[in-house]
């Protein structure tokens, strides 16, 4: 097994680029990309849904980005201690009825020995939102990197 690096224990500056490294790879709109940051055993919970494993987690990112068009996030840092980080998010999307959203939520990660996430938990929350309302289109500019973003 290949380790994906940075590897637990985090330090302040390792939980800060593994936090970038999720949001790169999750604004790729890539299921399998995003996927191979997992354990092939990694659980799940997001909102109302448990999922397991990296198949299953690939289906459940395929049919989420069907749903959710133009899809950008941002991730920030909350807190990190030994093998666990904490974030909190935001992400815009538009549905396929051509509203648009913003998503805010918090995430629990526990890391194995090789850097893979094998437990995620989010709490999301959904607000609709105009056009002319959204912050956050596509990927973070280099220039942003490290700054925490805005709560609105």
């Amino acid at each position: 097994m290949a380790d994906r690096p940075p590897l637990p224990p985090f330090t302040r500056e390792s939980a800060a680029r593994k936090v970038q490294a999720a949001e790169d790879a999750w604004n790729t709109r890539d299921p399998h990309q995003v996927a191979l940051a997992y354990s092939e055993d990694s659980v799940w919970r997001n909102r109302d849904t448990f999922v397991t494993g990296r198949a299953e987690i690939v289906a459940f990112l395929t049919a989420k980005w069907r749903r959710e068009r133009e899809y950008a996030l941002r991730k920030d840092l909350w807190a990190f201690d030994g093998n666990r980080i904490a974030v909190r998010f935001q992400y815009e999307c538009r549905d396929t009825d051509g509203r648009c959203w913003r998503s805010y939520g918090n995430e629990l990660w526990e890391f194995d020995e090789h850097g893979l996430m094998t437990r995620r938990e989010a709490s999301i929350n959904d607000v609709p939102i105009e056009e002319t309302q959204r912050r956050i289109h596509g990927p973070r500019p280099e220039a942003e990197r490290g700054e925490s973003f805005p709560l609105q």
